[in-house]
Formats: structure tokens, sequence, C-alpha cells
């Protein structure tokens, strides 16, 4: 179950850097985590770092033992997004969204991400490392910061970011327990139906140009099929960008 353990840590570097170093030094059960009240480096996608001030928002990792083949990498991304929209939409209302390829977005602004790291054992995936923040009690942002949003800021309340964490889990377990039923195709539908900007005209940055495209599928392997005037892009993680008014 995730979140059976659940741990808080005062402080660490990431949590996903310390669920690692559990990992290797010898087994770690199937739904651990770590929460923790402060990171000094968090992580984002591509090398990003994920700042927080201390007990303000969530910041956590489960540990996770996938029996997928590796090419269904994605479906446990698909999962673990859907289990945070889950979480977020509940509080913040039907204007969340999942930003592709597992960002959670309140409007055009983003609420929280995720970034999951593997460890393989030859062509095993043995675990993967489920890092997950999301925006809760920041009451304001760095100017440097293009758009970001809390559930604060959204909902003007202040929140229990560790009570919202056990809800979290309880929700990426739902989400998780389908995925492991193979319940594949209607989690990545639900997923598409949870996607900002789907079937929706938008602006897009590839490579240096911005031009207009139509996000229309989602391909099992993570692939976004975005059309691109009468041409149809199949694009993968980071290679093309969502360009938001400032």
């Amino acid at each position: 179950m995730i979140g059976n353990p659940f741990a808080v840590l005062d402080r660490v570097d990431s949590t996903n850097n310390y669920a690692m170093a559990r990992v290797n030094e010898g087994p770690v059960t199937d739904g651990a985590t770590w929460f923790a009240m402060e990171q000094t480096a968090g992580k984002g996608q591509r090398g990003r770092q994920w700042h927080s001030a201390p007990g303000e928002n969530i910041m956590l990792t489960t540990v996770l033992q996938p029996a997928l083949a590796l090419h269904q990498q994605f479906m446990l991304s698909v999962a673990i997004a859907l289990g945070a929209y889950d979480l977020f939409s509940k509080y913040a209302g039907d204007e969340a969204r999942i930003k592709w390829s597992n960002d959670i977005y309140w409007r055009d602004r983003k609420a929280g991400g995720i970034l999951i790291e593997n460890v393989l054992r030859g062509n095993i995936w043995q675990y993967a490392i489920a890092g997950i923040g999301i925006n809760i009690n920041t009451p304001h942002f760095p100017e440097n910061l293009a758009n970001p949003v809390s559930l604060r800021q959204i909902t003007g309340k202040t929140w229990d970011s560790v009570a919202l964490a056990h809800e979290l889990c309880a929700c990426l377990q739902r989400r998780y327990s389908h995925l492991q039923a193979g319940s594949y195709q209607p989690l990545l539908q639900e997923y598409k139906n949870c996607m900002i900007r789907f079937n929706e005209p938008a602006l897009y940055r590839k490579n240096g140009e911005i031009f207009t495209g139509v996000i229309r599928d989602v391909l099992p392997d993570g692939r976004l099929c975005l059309e691109k005037g009468n041409e149809m892009l199949q694009l993968g993680f980071g290679e093309v960008e969502f360009v938001f008014a400032k």
C-alpha cells in the first residue's frame, strides 16, 4: 500500500535522493513513502530544482515495485499523475488539469510536478522512485518563476500539508491498483480527459519556432500527437514547450 510505511523527515536534500539511498542499501517495501518538511535541493524534471519553504507544501517520494515491462513506463507516470490530480482537483475545483507529461496545473499555472526515477536490474524494472511536489500553502512565489500557483492562493485557506500528503497516498494507491489490474486503456483515456489543452488550439515552441497546434492524442509510450497545420507531429518528452501568457 502506498504510504505504508509513511515517514516524515525534518530536513533532507531531496526525498528522491533519500529514497534512492534506501533502495541502494537493500530491499524497500513496495509503497514506502517519505515526506519532507524541508528540502535543500528538491529535484524537478530535466535537472530543474523544486523550491519550497519549510512545512508549506507536499514534498514526498514513494518507492514502487511495478510489475510492468520497461516499455510501459509511461503508464506508471499516467497513474501517478492521475492520483496527484485527484487530490488537487478535489480542493482546487474543476479548473485543475494535467499538463503533459505529468505536471499538475490550475488554469494556466503550475501547481505541482512529478519526477520518476527508475532502478533497473538488467531487463527487470526493480523500483520506481516517484517524487511528487504540490504547492499547498505558499502565499507568494519568487518573481523569476514563470507561472506557479498554490492551493492557498486558489482557495484562500491554509491547509495541513501532512494530512493532505496522507490523502494523496490514498489517491495514488487507487490509481496504482487500477494499473496493477491491467486497466491501461481506461487510465490513459481518463488521463487525456484531464489534460490541459486537449483538442484545443494553443501556442507551442519547438526548435525556437512558436506556432499554433492542437493536441489530438497521447500514445501509450507517452508520445504527444500534436497537429500543426496539415502535419501530425509525434513528440517525445522535452521536444516541445507549452507557451503560456505571462
